[in-house]
């Protein structure tokens, strides 16, 4: 699209230079006063005007077609990076809703608005999900994420000792 669009810009220098041209022409008729010239010169720079008219309409259209496309195409790279969030969302909410019961309706909150964004976005785009593949991706997040936590967990809080020696374990000398 880039292409024709430079294709227009070269078709329409070259339709400016030949009105720039022809115009010359029929003021040089005037001043000899040659209306026969004037007058075929005259409709021939009509006819360029018009022809310019349609590329710079042309080109505007294709200027607009561009810029939604790359909309398009940015709002299709948001869905498809929100997809994954609210997969996300859905087993953090699962995971805290016993601990904290408002925070896991917040959160499913959150969740519902992050799906009518993709849903709105993706109506008005055109473009279909697989929520599959977010799915395994929202479950890839959520492995790596509970290895970070147990590590940080295990770095924060020390290893509780096996077993405390009883009163009878001291009597008979094990500790």
């Amino acid at each position: 699209m880039e292409a024709q669009a430079q294709k227009l810009d070269q078709t329409s220098q070259r339709l400016a230079e030949r009105d720039k041209a022809l115009f010359a022409k029929i003021v040089e008729a005037y001043q000899k006063h040659d209306v026969q010239h004037v007058n075929v010169f005259s409709s021939e720079l009509a006819e360029i005007r018009k022809i310019e008219k349609t590329v710079m309409q042309a080109r505007l259209a294709l200027d607009r077609i561009i810029l939604r496309l790359k909309t398009v195409t940015e709002l299709g790279d948001m869905v498809g990076a929100l997809a994954p969030i609210v997969g996300v969302l859905g087993g953090i909410r699962t995971a805290i809703v016993g601990v904290l019961p408002d925070a896991g309706k917040e959160l499913e909150q959150i969740g519902t608005l992050l799906n009518g964004i993709i849903m709105d976005a993706g109506q008005s785009s055109g473009l279909t999900l697989n929520f599959g593949e977010a799915s395994e991706d929202a479950k890839n997040i959520l492995a790596e994420a509970a290895t970070v936590v147990e590590q940080r967990m295990k770095d924060k809080f020390p290893d509780l000792p096996g077993a405390m020696p009883t009163a009878q374990d001291k009597a008979q000398g094990k500790t």
